[in-house]
This record gives structure tokens, sequence and C-alpha cells, in this order.
């Protein structure tokens, strides 16, 4: 499927910018190829610079804030050149996604209200102009799709999915912003937990998963929250079984979780522990994991895939 966004003509140079996207649909970590054309009109053209972006909707840190567009990653494709009149230049490019892009499409569908769009930004002096937004479309890599997958065998049920604006205490990233996994939470985990969060950290050598577990006693108007980690390596994605991989996580972060709510004070809200800063462990290495050690007992089968913090 080949996709292309046009710009309207410019008024003062005469000049239209079109970005060409042979293939829309990518993954975190891949490079995005296609082609900006640009077509001068009756005079040369000055072109100052080409820059693309990757433009989503974030919510903001304040929730009665209204949603806003975003340019989350930048790069230049060229520099200052002349587009003679009449004539068009074409500037092909590979953009290449950073590891923490977030995910609009699971399982073939389209995430709700989550849309990301590549922007051209063409300078010609004295404008500045920005061209059409190209729709791109991007799948989870197959570390996010193991996950994402055991989650759903587990009988968890994706609810929503949104990108939040900032980052988290403790947690290292590189973008100003970071996709929400929001799940109704499976049968066999209802009770310790009533809602559970999942969020991505991806680089090129692994994936660390936050859980951000929930236990709301509505009647009492009191909440516990908890959060924990766990790194895996990408190299031994086909070799594990990650619905005992995934399993064990969840039993883990429950455990640790009903442990700090047994000492709560539960006259006051608790807004979250203290260990979410503490840095992350180590990613286990193919081969090694914790086995049974992670939950109940009877839980194996690939190894729990790191330490919960």
């Amino acid at each position: 499927m080949r996709l292309t966004g046009v710009s309207r003509e410019s008024g003062w140079t005469g000049l239209s910018v079109q970005t060409t996207l042979p293939n829309p649909s990518t993954r975190p970590g891949l490079r995005l190829p296609g082609r900006v054309t640009l077509a001068a009109g009756p005079e040369d053209v000055l072109v100052r610079h080409i820059r693309l972006g990757l433009v989503t909707t974030v919510e903001p840190d304040d929730p009665a804030a209204p949603r806003r567009l975003v340019q989350f990653h930048h790069l230049p494709i060229a520099g200052r050149f002349v587009v003679p009149a009449g004539r068009r230049r074409a500037v092909d490019f590979a953009l290449p996604l950073p590891w923490e892009t977030p995910v609009t499409i699971f399982g073939g569908v389209p995430l709700l209200s989550l849309r990301m769009g590549l922007r051209t930004e063409v300078s010609v002096d004295p404008d500045l102009d920005q061209g059409a937004m190209v729709p791109v479309f991007v799948h989870p890599i197959p570390t996010q799709q193991h996950v994402l997958a055991a989650l759903d065998t587990l009988g968890f049920m994706i609810r929503q999915s949104g990108l939040q604006e900032g980052g988290l205490p403790g947690v290292e990233h590189s973008l100003p912003l970071h996709q929400r996994w929001g799940y109704w939470v499976g049968p066999l985990y209802a009770g310790p937990i009533t809602e559970l969060e999942v969020i991505f950290v991806t680089n090129s050598a692994g994936l660390e998963a936050i859980l951000w577990m929930d236990r709301r006693l509505a009647l009492a108007g009191i909440t516990h929250q908890s959060i924990s980690r766990f790194r895996i390596w990408h190299a031994d994605a086909g070799r594990r079984d990650w619905v005992a991989t995934v399993d064990g996580w969840i039993r883990q972060a429950i455990n640790r979780h009903a442990a700090a709510a047994a000492h709560a004070d539960w006259s006051a809200q608790i807004a979250g522990s203290a260990h979410v800063s503490r840095h992350p462990d180590e990613p286990v290495h193919p081969g090694y994991g914790l086995g049974g050690t992670a939950g109940s007992a009877g839980v194996g089968g690939g190894g729990s895939g790191g330490d919960g913090t």
C-alpha cells in the first residue's frame, strides 16, 4: 500500500511538497523508507533544509487539559539546495524509528484513539512549509507481541491504550512520552488486583515490562498501587514459554503488591510504592531464570524473565 501526502502550493514560492511512503506499516527499531518530491513554480526556489518528524497526540500531565499534538522524533534528510523553475527534485529517505516508538496497531486492528503521522518540514526563506502528514502504522516488535498475546491467553482484556506526556520516576527512556496499555484483569487474578497497566520500555537488546497494579475498594474510598519491573532479551524470544513467563511476572508482582498493602495505613490513600525509583535488574540471559520461584507452587517453565523491583 502506497500513501502520499501533498501540501498546498506556497503562494510566495509556488513550491509544492509531496511525501510518499511505499509501505506505511512498520515496527519500532526499523527504518521507514519513502520519498519527498518538491516541484517548483515559475521561479527557482532555494530550500534551506528538509526535516521529517513523527507526530501523535498525547495526554498532558494535567488531566484537565486537552490532548495535544506532539512531534516526538525528527531528523533532517537534506540541507541547502535549489529547485530550478518548473522542475522537480526528489529526496529519498529511510527514517530510523526509535525503539520506544508507540504501537498503533495490534492484531491487525488499529488501537482506538491512537494515530501517528509523518510530517515533512521544508524551510524556504521566509516560509516554513510543513506539508501534509502521511499516516504511519506501527506494529509491535516480536517481544512486545509475545507479552501482549500471553496476557490475552491469561484472560486479560485490553480496555484502552493511550499515550502519556512525560516519563516515569526512575525509568530511563529517550522519548518525551510513554504508552500505557490498560487491562481488565483476568478472572484467575481478580481479587488481589482490579486494574493492570503495562508499560514497555524497549531498546535494541531487550524489553522492560513495567506492571502497574491497582486495588480499589470503592465502598471504603481507598486504593493501593504498586509497580514491578521485569527485563528480558529479544534474542531468546522464540525459545521462551511466554505464557509461563508472563504468568510468573504477574504472580510475583501480585505477591509484592499484597505484601505492601498488608502493612499499609488503609485510612489514607497510597499514591505509589517507593521501589519504583530503584534501578531495574539486568536482563536474564537465555537459558537462565527463576523457574517456579516467581509465583505460587507449580509456576514454572521458561523462567520469570527477570526479577521485579
